[in-house]
């Protein structure tokens, strides 16, 4: 994970644990500014594209298999667009802390579901969704990248280390979601 003082850029590969049948979740996150992060992550899920968009588009049923998600919602709004109310939820040092945030979903079948915040506890919080078919079309590369700018009661490292630390569990809850689908 980075603070302030390591680089600005820094790339991880997380594997969830040793066993073969838990995916390989690259992050890389960067610096943009004192309090502006750029977080990128991936998986690779060995599903057709189709399947992937199926979960990661299943707005109302998010909570049920992402581990930090405690509320997804889609409401309703007089714009006509696809409107998400989501709350996190993690302990940091006893103390629960959560996080909302409203936001505006556009989805371009079959490649990519970008979002931007409406309105929550962020300063910015917008970014997308990206899915790639392998050659055979028999997998895809799930990426995920956001900018993310926390307002100045919340630290800044602590939020780059839990958003990693959570990207990590939600990329390998939706393998899992993906592959029970498939079943």
């Amino acid at each position: 994970m980075t603070n302030d003082t390591l680089s600005p850029d820094i790339s991880l590969d997380l594997i969830a644990n040793s066993s073969n049948s838990q995916p390989n979740v690259n992050i890389t996150t960067h610096k943009r500014s004192n309090r502006e992060r750029r977080i990128s992550a991936s998986v690779t899920i060995p599903q057709p594209i189709e399947q992937v968009w199926q979960v990661i588009t299943d707005y109302a049923h998010l909570a049920d298999f992402i581990p930090s998600l405690t509320t997804s919602n889609l409401i309703s709004n007089s714009e006509g667009r696809i409107r998400l109310e989501q709350i996190g939820a993690q302990c940091f040092l006893k103390i629960k802390f959560c996080a909302r945030v409203v936001l505006d979903m556009t989805e371009n079948f079959p490649s990519k579901v970008s979002f931007c915040m409406k309105e929550g506890d962020f300063k910015q919080f917008e970014g997308a969704w990206y899915l790639q078919p392998s050659e055979d079309e028999a997998t895809t590369l799930l990426s995920y990248d956001l900018l993310v700018k926390p307002p100045l009661a919340m630290p800044v490292g602590l939020i780059e280390k839990h958003l990693c630390h959570n990207l990590t569990q939600n990329l390998v809850a939706i393998h899992k979601r993906t592959l029970e689908l498939a079943v």
